[in-house]
């Protein structure tokens, strides 16, 4: 896999698959271009796709603070930097939801169609102090140490009960992230407020509310597709990292919205 220099950062990537458009995949929090392995080979047949890992995170080069607008920049450098000039699809789920917001709200001509998966509004006051505190854990004693209370909320049992070799993959990889990055991503988005964000986008868009998800309820879901007027909203069976938890019905929503 290739590595480019964008935004003062080498962020590894993936440029597969062929169509008239390209599709950009955000990860989440934690997560890398691999999370979308399961849902990639269908995603292909139909477009052009782009997967990168987030300064922190993967391959990518490694950082001890990072800023929302900052990560964003990364984005709109790397699709610069490999002469994207057509407007994009995208699809993000979780924090990967909110990154992809940044950019439709910052760059609004570049997107022609956006899905997002359990996405953000308001403030994380409410969550920040735990975070907080939680990645502080992290930096004393190691990302292991906080994996079994992060995932009972972020992947319930009975998401796990569908596929347990893919949730002991998804537990390795992410038990791999450096504690320094983990703590940059945790202070980032503890003040971070996307609601002034949503009304700057013009992309034709699908909000997914994810029935399991204990973090982004379907409620905060519905909360952002009404501050997306003409936006589609649906609810799906699935939990807060979509992609990774039942790749196949991720493929199932977004490829008819994006083809529609």
């Amino acid at each position: 896999m290739p590595w480019i220099e964008a935004n003062g950062a080498s962020l590894r990537y993936t440029l597969t698959g062929s169509g008239k458009h390209t599709l950009v995949l955000v990860h989440e929090a934690g997560g890398c271009l691999d999370s979308f392995d399961e849902a990639l080979p269908a995603l292909e047949k139909e477009f052009r796709v782009l997967r990168y890992d987030q300064r922190g995170f993967g391959f990518s080069e490694k950082a001890r603070e990072l800023t929302f607008d900052g990560v964003v920049a990364d984005l709109a450098a790397l699709i610069e930097v490999l002469n994207i000039s057509t407007p994009v699809y995208m699809a993000g789920c979780a924090m990967g939801a909110d990154f992809s917001v940044g950019y439709a709200s910052q760059h609004p001509a570049r997107v022609a169609k956006l899905a997002i998966a359990s996405p953000n509004i308001g403030h994380n006051g409410a969550r920040s102090a735990g975070s907080l505190e939680r990645a502080a854990v992290v930096e004393r004693e190691g990302v292991r140490v906080v994996m079994q209370a992060s995932h009972d909320r972020s992947y319930p049992e009975n998401m796990r009960a569908l596929d347990r070799e893919r949730f002991k993959r998804y537990q390795a990889r992410w038990v791999c992230n450096t504690p320094a990055s983990f703590k940059a991503q945790a202070i980032m988005m503890s003040t971070n407020d996307l609601t002034s964000d949503y009304p700057k986008i013009t992309a034709k868009t699908l909000v997914i509310g994810c029935k399991y998800d204990g973090l982004r309820t379907p409620e905060k879901a519905q909360s952002v597709a009404k501050a997306l007027p003409g936006s589609q909203y649906l609810e799906a069976e699935t939990g807060h990292f979509m992609h990774l938890e039942t790749p196949q019905l991720f493929v199932d929503t977004v490829v008819p919205f994006f083809k529609g």
